[in-house]
């Protein structure tokens, strides 16, 4: 049975541009929004706020959820399971050294994303962009008695939408 990697990211938008990081995966350099593992007993909302800040930085605050997405690797069949929330700048710090295997923070715009989508880390990224365009957002409660969240994919994955 193939496992399930379960993972939270942000849509941060700024001036029509999007806060994306660049980073090594697999030995390449793919595009994606900031994002990462949850850590043992941390909320969904809590590990948006670290991996963002360890990732680009950026402090932010969690906002609503826009979606939980499931991408099955297409040659692996590796299931990823992505949780991704809006989120909003409060500060940025250029200064700050970012995680390792982030080789740039950026902001793009979308045009700039969709022209880049052949290096886009799964077709998550893009989705969950136009998710957050077209205003798409999910009940708060959705993950609610679920902590911690790692023991509980099953009933994550019963409300992901197959990108």
């Amino acid at each position: 049975m193939q496992t399930t990697d379960l993972t939270v990211s942000a849509v941060v938008e700024r001036d029509g541009r999007y806060l994306m990081v660049e980073e090594i995966t697999s030995g390449a350099v793919v595009l994606n929004q900031p994002g990462g593992h949850l850590e043992s007993g941390e909320s969904p909302e809590e590990a948006v706020i670290r991996e963002v800040l360890e990732e680009t930085g950026c402090d932010v605050a969690c906002g609503e959820l826009i979606g939980v997405y499931l991408w099955i690797h297409p040659q692996t069949r590796q299931q990823f399971l992505r949780i991704v929330y809006v989120a909003t700048l409060l500060n940025e710090d250029e200064a700050r050294p970012l995680d390792d295997g982030i080789v740039a923070k950026r902001w793009l715009s979308r045009a700039d994303i969709e022209h880049r989508r052949p290096s886009l880390r799964s077709p998550i990224v893009q989705r969950c962009i136009q998710d957050f365009e077209a205003g798409r957002r999910q009940p708060d409660a959705l993950f609610s008695g679920m902590r911690p969240l790692q023991q509980h994919v099953h009933a994550v994955l019963a409300s992901a939408d197959l990108v």
